[in-house]
């Protein structure tokens, strides 16, 4: 007689499975299948013991119960995707086995690995994934499912959740079977985020009415379904890294799914009657649908800076409803970074929400700065909203922002979603144009002390002023767009900012740099801008500076190249402004001309202080007057930029000219920066490309001054440097002189 099943080790249990197992193609019956429930069963319970005075793990592993479990597994299943009704009891039991089998053991979880158990579990759930229905819908209600089923599905999560904890070959394998979008799916099949709330359906039988089962089997169904939706969020998790993305555009539905249910109307929904009164399973539904938010919050935040094509989806789906089955993922997206959460209780989990928003608002910005969806999220088909819906909204958030009474308690983290979109898809004149005029009018939005004050957030000045350096970038072309920036004020404010302060200099480099290169543009062929940041001082500072000061001050404490460059750019272009001929095409009666004839030479003395005289040859550019012979004086500028290389030589107006740096002065500064080992390469390059410039365009004594003092030192850096920039640079230039 065999030993009764409840009296065995679990070394017996082992073998009895085993046993059984020789038995199943001769003997494939209900009674051999409850032998092997009860026998699994018994093995599993005693796996649950670990401080046991036997190492049964360690003993169990190496015998053939890896392989037995796997091939009973397969057996049951007997090709069908799931286990009939005779079957889910055995199946949970040898699922147990294996789940407890593998628990901190990696040993085993490689003995199982070897045996395909893991393997076999994955077709398991892929076979009930294929159960569910294919397409996502828009409010999810939980797919019915028996309490046994429920439990099977559970229980191979777990088992791969236990496998895969700290042991990278399982990991590796699941990855590349692709199991995030199985699980994924199943999870949400089963458990829609807050779909308890709402739901009236039968969990446990489809076209079922709820009332025909009892409540504590609906409790029971719920608590396995949120159970599994834990387990599951924490598989993918250990799945995920920054080398191997998770998750394809296909499972965007499912994600959106979290943020949909923490928005109105559905965040606002009263809980069906079963859960109108706290209760501790309420509870744990409440803290499984916050689990779940904030799962899908990260993955849309990883997938979107990872994926491109997730990008792309995204940015289609938002025009083409068809990409998501008809589910706005993008604008849910949308929707719940201005309007998730409001309603709910999250008193408790403020911090918690805030950082599920922030991830999504990451999203959306990635989403707008790929270059393939600008198309997509610019829209120019509808004259009554222009720029589109996208477009629009972005400028909705900002407006709201702005003109609520308490702005600094407002919601910046929406204006800096829209004012780092808005740059992202902001390409050209016309994109500019349209936001710079009305309905936009967004000049007179982003010119707000809410805004730019000196104590706002940093991140918002970042997106602010990043904004307007692309507005401004179409100032040259397009003079209307210059003069709606000019006319909003937005020099003084960038200034009044304090992005250039003494203070500020812990700030990202990257907002300095936005902030020379809005200015530099809006001071480009402008006398008005060009002497307002020369001469006018700004109010919030104490002692009051002007922009030029400031600008003076930023360049000569910092060490970055760019900041440097560019910030010499600003000199070069104030140049540019206040010695080309007046513009003749401008309505200006005498008397406002004279002022500002007076007005521009007052700007230029200040220009020209040894203060400021020092940093007209800065690291990028030069700017040299040649003429010591009487001719009229004038300003060269020169870098390698298209820009600069296409500038003409032109003519100071009278009374300035005395004040004009000499052309010593400034050889002697660029001869030492083209010397100095110190000096960066591509600075000393545009050094050698600007004396290029001077000699086609100068004679006489003063271009022969330059060809001596700088000929020995260019036939160095071409001995030294080669076939380098540098070297290539010099050479150049020594050619050029001897063609002469």
């Amino acid at each position: 007689m065999d030993t009764p099943p409840m009296s065995l080790t679990c070394a017996q249990c082992a073998r009895k499975l085993g046993d059984l197992v020789a038995q199943l193609p001769v003997n494939d019956i209900e009674e051999t299948w409850k032998e092997v429930e009860s026998t699994a069963q018994q093995l599993a319970n005693g796996l649950r013991i670990r401080d046991g005075p036997d190492d049964n793990h360690t003993m169990l592993g190496k015998t053939l119960l890896p392989q037995n479990i796997t091939t009973l597994l397969s057996s049951a299943l007997n090709g069908a995707l799931i286990p009939g009704a005779s079957r889910t009891a055995p199946v949970f039991e040898i699922l147990r086995v294996g789940a407890n089998l593998c628990v901190e053991h990696d040993q085993n979880r490689g003995y199982l690995l070897e045996a395909g158990f893991p393997q076999a579990v994955v077709s398991l759930l892929e076979g009930y994934t294929d159960t569910i229905p294919e397409e996502p819908q828009m409010e999810m209600d939980p797919f019915p499912m028996s309490i046994a089923h429920l439990q099977i599905v559970k229980t191979a999560v777990g088992v791969l959740l236990n496998a895969t904890l700290t042991y990278e070959p399982v990991r590796n394998r699941l990855i590349s079977l692709e199991v995030a979008k199985t699980i994924f799916r199943l999870s949400t099949a089963f458990y829609p985020p807050a779909a308890w709330k709402r739901t009236t359906s039968n969990l446990n039988l489809p076209d079922a009415p709820l009332t025909d089962i009892p409540f504590d089997r609906i409790t029971e169904s719920w608590t396995i379904r949120a159970g599994l939706s834990s387990w599951a969020g924490r598989l993918i998790s250990e799945l995920q890294d920054d080398v191997h993305p998770l998750f394809s555009q296909d499972v965007l539905p499912y994600l959106v799914q979290s943020l949909i249910a923490f928005t109105p109307p559905l965040l606002a929904a009263p809980p069906s009657p079963h859960f109108a009164q706290p209760s501790q399973l309420r509870t744990t539904l409440l803290n499984t649908d916050f689990d779940l938010l904030s799962e899908s919050c990260s993955h849309l935040e990883s997938s979107a800076l990872d994926v491109a094509d997730v990008r792309l989806s995204l940015a289609r789906g938002f025009t083409f409803p068809a990409e998501h089955h008809d589910i706005p993922c993008f604008s849910a997206m949308l929707d719940f970074s201005e309007n998730g959460l409001e309603g709910g209780d999250i008193s408790k989990k403020e911090k918690a929400f805030d950082d599920c928003k922030a991830a999504v608002i990451k999203a959306v910005v990635e989403v707008s700065g790929d270059e393939r969806n600008l198309d997509l999220l610019w829209d120019d088909s509808d004259d009554a909203q222009p720029g589109g819906e996208f477009v629009s909204r972005m400028i909705d958030w900002i407006r709201a922002f702005v003109s609520g009474e308490t702005p600094g308690n407002g919601r910046d983290d929406l204006v800096i979603c829209a004012t780092l979109s808005l740059g992202n898809i902001t390409r050209g004149e016309s994109h500019s144009t349209i936001l710079l005029s009305q309905p936009h009018d967004i000049a007179r939005l982003l010119s707000s002390d809410a805004l730019l004050a000196p104590s706002t957030d940093i991140k918002l000045k970042h997106g602010v002023i990043g904004l307007l350096k692309h507005l401004a970038q179409s100032s040259s072309q397009m003079p209307s767009n210059r003069a709606a920036l000019s006319a909003a004020g937005v020099i003084q404010l960038i200034l009044k900012s304090g992005v250039w302060d003494d203070r500020s200099d812990f700030m990202l480099e990257i907002v300095q740099v936005n902030a020379i290169g809005a200015i530099k543009h809006l001071c480009n062929n402008s006398v008005d801008n060009a002497c307002n940041f020369i001469l006018e001082p700004v109010d919030s500072q104490d002692p009051p500076s002007t922009g030029l000061s400031q600008l003076l001050a930023l360049v000569k404490r910092s060490d970055t190249v760019a900041i440097k460059s560019e910030g010499t750019r600003i000199i070069v272009n104030l140049i540019r402004s206040l010695w080309t001929n007046e513009r003749r095409d401008e309505l200006l009666g005498e008397e406002e001309l004279q002022a500002r004839q007076q007005k521009r030479v007052k700007a230029m003395d200040a220009l020209l202080t040894p203060a400021s005289a020092k940093h007209l040859i800065l690291i990028n550019e030069g700017v040299v007057t040649p003429s010591s012979t009487g001719s009229a004086p004038a300003s060269t500028i020169a870098s390698t930029s298209s820009e600069a290389m296409e500038s003409p030589i032109v003519f100071s107006p009278t009374g300035a000219s005395n004040k004009i740096p000499s052309v010593r002065h400034a050889l002697d500064q660029l001869v030492v920066s083209l010397k100095s080992e110190s000096t960066p390469a591509e600075v000393r390059t545009n050094i050698c490309a600007f004396f290029g410039q001077i000699s086609k365009r100068g004679t006489g004594d003063g271009l022969q001054r330059l060809k001596d003092a700088t000929r020995p030192i260019l036939e160095e850096l071409v001995s030294v440097h080669g076939q380098s920039m540098l070297g290539s640079a010099a050479k150049k230039v020594l050619d050029m002189w001897m063609s002469e």
